[in-house]
């Protein structure tokens, strides 16, 4: 009998993962959902996580889809983004704002309602950095487990909450371009080195999300700098919504049915206020600047950025303002985060005296 290598057994665990998400992702375009590659991608591999089928997506294929994401990112850019600058104080004043109230009240929720100890809370209640996030809840602040469940079906829920907001809210108030010219598979082939080297760069700088935005910072200054004008091809930017949906899918893998469900409940309400708070910012911001209400809405959005920069790539929006915001937001919540840790540690240590002195 035969035996087959082990890197093939490596390999069938992915092959399902990715075809897991092919299928959901074609069901859904074939109902004409918005964004449906990748909202159905995203759904169909966490019921297979949920499941417990062999979902995996190794490190290296990660790392390629954040290297495609940030490619098409870059190619979207709009070439007069750069004029577009002046309209951007406004929705970064919003969403340094919109930051402070959602820690603030889903924090607050989670102890409250919810009875979820301060350290977890306040860690769940973060819009982001969910690497950071999960570094600190390592070192012993708070539940580890239920931060990265609450955390995990906010990026989840919010690449589903898009889509579908398109079919209510005035997310197509500008058409999305229909390119109609493309990148040669040559063209394709040198502009992914350029953003591999890029990625690698800002990996080694030890930027938060690297492989994407090195990727991105490559494939947009050669768009403004004039070295390629079209598009990336329609099959390749499928094939990155597929991956797209794996990767977000893949992280419910080791979650079991009883640790989701036991958190599900605060992550879906605190999600449901952050959607709100950020819904109600977009419409503000939305009065005083022209740009489409989706984009805005995308821009200040606590998605995880690969999510909401595929999002963007599939709506037609402009994607640097998009990336901009969450490289800003990210930069937010590296100085808030230890500073909110540092305020948990204090009140937990005045918690624990006032125990000792009972």
């Amino acid at each position: 009998m035969v035996s087959l290598p082990s890197s093939f057994h490596r390999l069938l665990p992915f092959a399902f993962t990715v075809a897991v998400s092919a299928m959901g992702g074609g069901i859904a375009h074939v109902l004409g959902l918005p964004a449906g590659w990748l909202m159905g991608g995203a759904l169909a591999v966490t019921i297979a996580a949920m499941a417990g089928l062999p979902v995996s997506l190794p490190g290296r294929w990660r790392d390629v889809t954040f290297v495609l994401i940030g490619m098409s990112m870059g190619a979207s850019v709009a070439p007069d983004s750069l004029s577009l600058l002046a309209s951007w104080p406004i929705s970064l004043t919003a969403l340094a704002l919109e930051l402070v109230i959602i820690v603030a009240l889903t924090g607050w929720m989670l102890v409250r309602v919810f009875g979820l100890d301060v350290g977890t809370a306040y860690l769940s209640s973060f819009p982001g950095h969910l690497s950071f996030v999960m570094g600190i809840a390592a070192t012993g602040v708070g539940n580890a487990r239920q931060i990265v469940i609450i955390q995990v079906i906010r990026i989840l829920m919010l690449t589903i909450a898009v889509p579908i907001g398109t079919l209510f809210l005035p997310i197509d108030h500008f058409p999305p371009p229909l390119p109609s010219d493309f990148l040669s598979p040559l063209q394709v082939l040198v502009l992914a080195g350029a953003c591999i080297a890029g990625g690698l760069v800002f990996l080694w700088a030890k930027v938060p999300a690297g492989m994407v935005l090195g990727a991105m910072a490559v494939a947009t200054g050669a768009k403004l700098a004039g070295l390629y004008e079209a598009a990336m091809p329609t099959p390749l930017v499928t094939i990155t919504f597929i991956l797209t949906g794996a990767l977000i899918g893949s992280r419910f893998v080791g979650i079991t049915r009883a640790e989701f469900l036991a958190a599900a409940k605060g992550g879906l309400i605190a999600t449901a206020m952050t959607v709100g708070i950020v819904t109600l910012m977009a419409l503000g911001v939305a009065q005083l600047v022209d740009m489409p209400f989706g984009q805005i809405w995308l821009g200040l959005s606590p998605g995880a950025l690969e999510g909401m920069g595929a999002l963007g790539i599939a709506l037609g929006y402009d994607t640097a303002f998009i990336a901009a915001h969450h490289v800003i937001r990210l930069l937010m919540l590296s100085f808030a985060i230890p500073l909110v840790v540092v305020l948990v540690r204090r009140q937990e240590k005045r918690a624990q005296d006032r125990r000792n002195s009972a």
